[in-house]
């Protein structure tokens, strides 16, 4: 518990307390009646209302995350020589005054929407990449204020560190950063690289200025309408140049197959070709008269008991034998 703000609230009821007492004495004297207790009694409540008003102002307690600059009349430049750490502390009642500082992180968003971030308002950072094209960086700054440095901080800024310093800076360095590529590139392969390049510079002004760069968030990155009515265009054109050539690749891929099935075909059909003319030689080979004649004799039918010629011609085949 801040135990200064408990000495400013007995304060205010101390001095309620006291008004009301004065009321009171004011009645008494008007009907001139005895008001000797209550005057007492106000002198008292008079005394601890000083006092614990005193103690209120005097008092100073510092949270845990915070720090504090002591504005002093009592030495130059206006300011104790070191801030405030964590705790209670005892300041000089109504002559100084103690300036908080935050030391825990900080995020100030700059983004197209109002709700976001810290400060409300449209901050997205409006800016032209090499090509012409222009588009806008919705991005967040992560900071905290370097400790050792609150001092400088209070005398340049003040509290006005996010508006007069980050966000001008900020800008700034996206724009000379996004100037740098192309449209192509700032979507996607020059990314990180851009992320990079603005990190590293914010850095280096943050820390000149006293305050420490935790990291810098790209969040969204935005076009004109036109712009993305043509990518989308473009993208459509895209696909159907695509499904053409899938289509043109899947009929080339079908004649291929009946090539490749009318090739066999052709192949098997040599294959057999060859090897009935190659039976067709054995069996010529293997044919002889005697053969030829046994067959002929095999093939008539076991009833034949003549045979008609024409006239004037020969067997077609020799007669066997007989002779032994």
């Amino acid at each position: 518990m801040d135990i200064a703000a408990v000495f400013r609230v007995f304060a205010a009821l101390t001095w309620f307390v006291l008004f009301a007492v004065g009321l009171m004495l004011a009645v008494r004297s008007s009907r001139q009646q005895n008001a000797r207790g209550l005057s007492r009694l106000a002198v008292v409540l008079l005394i601890l209302a000083i006092s614990l008003t005193t103690l209120g102002a005097g008092l100073v307690f510092i949270e845990p995350y915070d720090t504090g600059v002591v504005i002093t009349p009592f030495v130059a430049g206006g300011m104790r020589p070191t801030a405030l750490e964590a705790g209670l502390h005892w300041i000089m009642p109504f002559a100084e005054r103690v300036v908080r500082y935050p030391l825990s992180r900080q995020t100030f968003t700059m983004a197209r929407t109002p709700s976001e971030g810290e400060i409300q308002g449209d901050f997205t950072v409006e800016s032209r990449t090499s090509d012409g094209q222009r588009i806008f960086v919705d991005s967040s700054v992560i900071y905290q204020l370097d400790p050792t440095r609150i001092l400088d901080i209070h005398r340049q800024w003040q509290g006005r560190y996010q508006t007069d310093l980050i966000h001008p800076k900020t800008r700034g360095t996206i724009r000379d950063a996004v100037s740098q590529y192309r449209v192509e590139e700032v979507l996607s392969s020059k990314r990180f690289d851009m992320t990079r390049q603005i990190t590293d510079t914010l850095r280096a002004v943050l820390a000149d200025n006293g305050l420490i760069l935790l990291d810098f968030v790209l969040r969204d990155i935005t076009f004109t309408d036109e712009y993305a009515q043509s990518i989308e265009q473009k993208q459509i054109a895209e696909q159907l140049a695509f499904q053409a050539a899938f289509v043109v690749e899947q009929r080339r891929q079908e004649a291929e197959q009946a090539r490749q099935v009318a090739q066999g075909q052709a192949d098997a059909r040599i294959i057999e070709a060859q090897a009935e003319a190659q039976a067709n030689q054995l069996l010529a080979q293997s044919l002889t008269p005697t053969l030829l004649q046994y067959q002929y004799i095999l093939k008539l039918s076991p009833g034949v008991q003549t045979i008609f010629i024409p006239s004037g011609n020969q067997f077609i085949l020799p007669l066997p034998s007989t002779t032994p």
